[in-house]
């Protein structure tokens, strides 16, 4: 990690301007999950601790560029009070005067948590001018918002060409966990894609490839390759316009990628569906694949038996029914009794490891979907290239 950090930056008696990740789950005005909370709050504590004052800014679900109590951050704001043990002020706005004049009379160690970013229309435009409006308000930057650095916006990108921009500690380890996969990995090697499309993962695919000893390949994904192998797959998931590009990266990768030799099939895309357990090349008409079966299970764990590094993205099978959960968690108990350092990308495969009880065991889970994916393409993040250099 070449980026410098909230430790390589003096902070006592600046103002602190940091971009969190407090897109959280909601009901009824409360916060339902806290996790993304919890993930901050050693940059939190730290920046405190070297006598600064704290202006937090987040965005919070999609609101249509004007503020909408429904998104407000307040109740994030609540639940970090609760988790610090200290009262967190609430900002009407991320920018305006008033907001100018609240962050003048914070002291240091007092916390102030801004309104979502996203009330403003500029801010997924990256517009500069905003940028500037919300720079005025600190004197340091410092980004702990994985989540959110693949996104060119005025809170995460913007908003750095104007103040010193630093990483806190949550970005740092994102970047160390996800650049061991990326840059200088750990052999054996063994990284699983799962998901619905080929498409939207051919360049992990690609970029994986190139680095690990052998890719598993599951989910819907998996059916498309199967298909292109000549299999097949009757009513499974494929994806027509992916099939060339399949047959491309099996002539290209052939015994590197790892594909499902048995199924749970389904005779509907439904939680209580008839069910019955096949191997690959013997679904019947009619019938879809929406896990991989035991046989598949046991080759995982071969293959998966001795690695260094194993890196996930993406569920095997339709996890969130539980007639077609056992491929996945399987996988996710694997990992959790490895010896080998284990990297979970986010999204899906966060939620797995989390429903079958193993989060705590993995070495590093993702708080970024969409961010580690990119990532692990090997795209600069413009959030993360935004960043002094060490």
């Amino acid at each position: 990690m070449n980026k410098k950090t909230v430790k390589d930056i003096d902070l006592k008696n600046k103002r602190v301007l940091m971009r969190v990740d407090f897109n959280v789950p909601m009901a009824d005005g409360k916060v339902t999950d806290d996790k993304r909370i919890k993930a901050a709050l050693p940059t939190i504590k730290y920046v405190l601790e070297q006598g600064a004052s704290l202006l937090l800014m987040s965005h919070l679900g999609r609101p249509k560029g004007g503020p909408d109590p429904e998104f407000s951050l307040r109740a994030a704001s609540e639940a970090l009070a609760a988790l610090l043990g200290t009262p967190v002020k609430m900002a009407p706005d991320c920018v305006g005067p008033e907001v100018e004049k609240m962050a003048k009379e914070l002291k240091a160690g007092e916390v102030l948590m801004l309104e979502n970013t996203r009330f403003h229309k500029g801010e997924e435009k990256n517009d500069l001018d905003l940028a500037k409006q919300m720079a005025a308000l600190g004197d340091v930057y410092v980004n702990d918002a994985f989540g959110s650095a693949h996104r060119a916006h005025s809170s995460t990108e913007g908003i750095a060409r104007f103040l010193p921009a630093v990483s806190g500690f949550l970005m740092e380890q994102e970047l160390e966990y996800l650049g061991r996969a990326v840059a200088n990995p750990e052999h054996p090697y063994i990284a699983i894609l799962g998901g619905a499309k080929i498409s939207d993962k051919i360049l992990v695919v690609e970029t994986l490839a190139a680095k690990c000893d052998k890719l598993i390949i599951g989910g819907g994904m998996a059916n498309t390759f199967l298909s292109a192998k000549g299999l097949n797959m009757q009513d499974s998931l494929v994806e027509a316009e992916a099939l060339e590009t399949a047959k491309t990266l099996l002539g290209k990768l052939g015994d590197k990628l790892v594909l499902p030799v048995d199924a749970i099939i389904a005779d509907k895309f439904d939680a209580e569906a008839n069910t019955q357990t096949v191997d690959v090349d013997k679904i019947p008409a009619g019938w879809r694949m929406l896990d991989v079966g035991p046989k598949t299970v046991s080759l995982y764990q071969a293959t998966l038996d001795g690695a260094k590094l194993i890196v996930w993205n993406g569920p095997v099978g339709v996890f969130e029914m539980p007639k077609f959960a056992e491929g996945t968690f399987a996988l996710a108990r694997m990992l959790a009794e490895s010896k080998a350092i284990t990297v979970i990308g986010g999204g899906d495969s966060a939620s797995a490891v989390k429903k079958a009880g193993v989060a705590k065991q993995m070495t590093h889970v993702s708080t970024g979907g969409g961010a580690s994916l990119e990532f692990l393409e090997g795209k600069e993040l413009p959030g993360v290239a935004a960043l002094l250099d060490k």
